[in-house]
């Protein structure tokens, strides 16, 4: 393990032992000074990003994944409204999760605590840097940050300020620290660093993920692959169903909450597919279809088993017709990752039972699948999405960032083969 990484872990492990037993206030001003400081500081951060966007050009980067590079100063102040407003959640730390008075007189408490230090590995947006940090500072955590190398001079700018404003505070500023390097060997070295890191995070795409739970020794927390799908049932409002349809693919379609798969009920198949093939054409959307749907469309192209495994995080879709709702979850316990299904129908008891057997972190009945968020469950902020059951699963926000640790508090019981005895006091 290099000596620069170790220098930073070192660093946020003893920030981590000061910030814990913090209480709310100190970090709250902290998360302030933060924001003010970026505002402050804007000019400079938005130079050392347009020393990344000219790389990533002279690379060949595709536009869009520029856009997703580039700050300006209105970026840059949308980034420190954001902490502000994560200052302004409630702080999980201490929270009591359950109590309770046990028979022998011991009270028993549960507590949320911090995890200890976070590490994320992250692509492509520079605001995840700040975003991440913030998270983390609040539920007492000191996070180590490893950004994509395309957005290096951003992330060295962002690190720099916020540790700045950090040293004015009583937040540690080692509590945000920086990967050092810009090779894969650095990302190596943060995912071995078991006993320096308590929990990884990965945000990205299916390869970086994948990545991280494979080769780390640090545990981690799975986000975010989405392969989400929308079942149209059999008797379902299509007006309806459509218009469900066209949002949750192309209201935002490079986002993991997107819809990459409609299935319909073959009872419905005659009266939905033309109209949702002519509403997804309209939208820019090219439908990648089974059979049972190409026959519905000359725009179709004909669907192959990547397809239906796919998360396209494009202007496409895969669909296909079922005969029953059981099919329906079957093709998405299959082809699903365990994401965000949903499904549009009129029949209560289908509606129950779709809820019953798919296994999703989120399943929505009669909605878009693209309001699996944070933001839109009322967290305020979140890490990512978990597709993973251990620990967190969903949408991750503040309270996700904790564990818990067990208080019991007595007055002098021991315990003996016979039962608790209370011991005698000195007094």
């Amino acid at each position: 393990m290099n000596t620069e990484f170790l220098k930073v872990a070192h660093a946020a492990r003893e920030a981590a032992a000061e910030l814990a037993p913090l209480p709310r206030a100190p970090k709250d001003r902290a998360l302030r000074a933060v924001a003010d400081a970026l505002v402050a500081h804007a000019a400079e951060i938005v130079e050392a990003n347009a020393a990344d966007v000219e790389q990533a050009r002279a690379q060949g980067t595709a536009e869009a994944m520029i856009d997703r590079l580039r700050l300006d100063e209105g970026r840059v102040a949308a980034i420190a409204e954001a902490v502000r407003q994560v200052a302004d959640l409630p702080d999980p730390v201490g929270e009591v999760v359950r109590g309770s008075t046990l028979p022998n007189g011991l009270e028993l408490r549960q507590l949320r605590v911090p995890l200890g230090v976070i590490g994320i590995i992250y692509e492509g947006r520079p605001n995840v840097t700040v975003d991440a940090a913030a998270l983390c500072l609040k539920s007492g955590n000191a996070v180590l940050l490893r950004g994509s190398s395309s957005a290096y001079s951003s992330n060295t700018a962002l690190v720099k300020v916020m540790q700045e404003a950090l040293a004015a505070t009583e937040v540690p500023s080692g509590a945000v620290q920086l990967v050092p390097g810009l090779t894969r060997d650095s990302v190596k070295t943060l995912m071995r660093a078991r006993g320096l890191v308590d929990v990884l995070i990965p945000r990205g795409g299916a390869s970086l993920i994948n990545s991280v739970v494979e080769e780390s020794t640090v545990p981690v927390i799975e986000t975010g692959t989405g392969n989400c799908h929308v079942y149209v049932d059999a008797g379902a409002d299509l007006d309806l169903a459509v218009e469900i349809l066209v949002n949750a693919k192309a209201q935002r379609p490079s986002v993991c909450n997107a819809a990459e798969t409609f299935l319909v009920h073959a009872d419905a198949a005659d009266a939905f597919v033309p109209r949702a093939l002519e509403a997804l054409k309209a939208a820019g959307v090219t439908v990648h279809g089974d059979a049972r749907v190409a026959r519905y469309g000359d725009d179709v192209v004909p669907a192959t088993e990547d397809d239906f495994t796919a998360e396209y995080l494009s202007l496409d879709i895969a669909a296909a017709v079922v005969d029953s709702l059981e099919d329906a979850v079957a093709h998405i316990r299959r082809y699903g990752s365990g994401h965000t299904d949903a499904i549009v129908t009129r029949s209560q008891q289908a509606a129950r039972r779709f809820v019953s057997l798919v296994d999703s972190a989120a399943v929505a009945v009669n909605a878009s699948t693209r309001f699996t968020d944070g933001g839109e469950f009322g967290f305020g902020a979140e890490i990512g999405i978990s597709t993973q059951k251990l620990h967190a699963r969903g949408p991750m926000g503040l309270p996700e960032l904790t564990s818990t640790k067990w208080v019991y508090t007595g007055e002098g019981q021991l315990r003996t083969a016979e039962g608790t005895v209370i011991a005698k006091s000195g007094q």
